[in-house]
């Protein structure tokens, strides 16, 4: 159970709210200590206050960043929590590194705001994006269109040179052909005009020299006829190799712009170019993320700006009293521990003489009974004899 801190002398017995109690835990403030402080009971509401302020912009402002990544409502919500219990963590550990004798030293104070300026800058990000939502989409699909403009060049001029040299190679053999054809076509009218008398002689029906035109005529048809075969193919092969690169290219457009999305990065990137485009913009842009910067900054200005009262005097006194306590304690174990050590060492010193000299009597007799039996027998050495009463009768150094 944990401790109950009071006072001896203390005469009004206050009892805070359960809201009280949760302000003060937001702000990290000792319940059974700031009970006992009637002044700073409010500070701490205030700076409780703040607290909950920040987590619930954070937990929205997550909610909504996550909401562009994923369409689950309920996981979205769920990171959201639980990205705004680590703001809400971060900041009560800031704000219970602040009290009355340390905040006046920059360095700390100055990495706290780092600290809280970062998180402020980003936190803000999706707060502004869910407040300019109609105009960053806009923007956001004005800038699809550009980058699929921009894919699109990118694949001309990476199958322009191959796509030009087969239109060129169809050209020249569709050339072949079309000049072959306008032969075949001059020695056809010709032909036409021998026999009806138009042209030529001007004699009608088929003569000498109308039999001369119509085998020109039909030779080049065939020579026409020949070319359209063999040169059929290799346009047929050239138009194959452009249907194919016309899929890959639509393929690689379709995967292109399957990829683009409204996603969080596309609509920061909108957002900043919406800002630098339109000026109207830009200041109301920059005091909104500001403002937003502020709401994250709260609970370290609060801490930081508030006057100090009685309850951080208390904590301090509590502090040295409890590690005035503890050395206390540690002492007093130390001389019980070291007064355990000496009474068990002349005990034990007490008993070993007494068990010396009550075997001293048995020792002796059993020396006589080992040397009687190697006194019998003759072969064995001294040596040998030695190493036997020292093993059995000889005693042994502790380790």
């Amino acid at each position: 159970m944990p401790e109950s801190i009071s006072s001896i002398s203390q005469r009004e017995q206050y009892v805070p709210t359960k809201w009280d109690e949760f302000l003060w835990w937001l702000s990290t403030a000792e319940k059974e200590l700031l009970m006992q402080c009637v002044v700073d009971r409010n500070r701490y509401r205030i700076i409780g206050t703040t607290v909950l302020a920040t987590w619930s912009f954070a937990t929205l402002a997550w909610t909504y960043f996550w909401s562009t990544v994923t369409s689950n409502w309920f996981v979205s919500v769920l990171l959201g929590f639980f990205m705004g219990f680590i703001i809400l963590t971060i900041d009560r550990a800031l704000i219970k590194g602040i009290n009355k004798f340390n905040k006046s030293k920059v360095a700390p104070l100055l990495l706290r705001s780092v600290m809280a300026i970062t998180l402020g800058t980003f936190m803000a990000q999706p707060a502004v994006l869910y407040m300019f939502d109609k105009e960053v989409k806009l923007q956001a699909s004005l800038d699809n269109e550009g980058r699929k403009r921009k894919k699109q060049q990118e694949l001309d001029i990476l199958y322009n040179s191959q796509k030009n040299s087969l239109n060129a190679q169809k050209l020249q053999l569709q050339l072949q052909l079309k000049t072959k054809y306008d032969e075949v076509s001059v020695a056809r009218q010709e032909f036409v005009a021998e026999i009806d008398g138009t042209g030529g002689t001007g004699k009608v029906g088929i003569q000498n020299i109308a039999r001369a035109k119509k085998a020109e005529y039909e030779k080049l048809d065939s020579e026409y006829k020949q070319l359209s075969s063999a040169l059929q193919p290799n346009i047929a092969s050239i138009d194959s190799s452009l249907s194919v690169i016309n899929t890959s290219l639509k393929k690689e457009n379709e995967a292109f712009f399957g990829l683009l999305n409204n996603g969080f990065l596309t609509r920061i990137e909108a957002l900043n170019n919406l800002v630098k485009n339109n000026t109207a913009l830009q200041w109301r842009y920059f005091l909104i993320v500001i403002i937003l910067m502020l709401i994250e900054l709260m609970p370290v200005l609060a801490k930081t700006l508030l006057p100090s009262g009685t309850y951080d005097e208390k904590v301090r006194l509590r502090e040295e009293l409890e590690k005035e306590i503890a050395q206390s304690n540690h002492l007093k174990e130390k001389e019980l521990k070291e007064l355990y050590n000496q009474l068990a060492r002349e005990n034990d010193e007490v008993f070993l003489r007494q068990l010396f000299a009550s075997t001293e009597a048995e020792r002796k007799e059993k020396m006589k009974n080992r040397l009687a039996s190697w006194t019998a027998n003759n072969e064995e050495s001294f040596d040998n004899f030695w190493l036997r009463v020292k093993k059995d009768m000889l005693t042994k150094q502790e380790n």
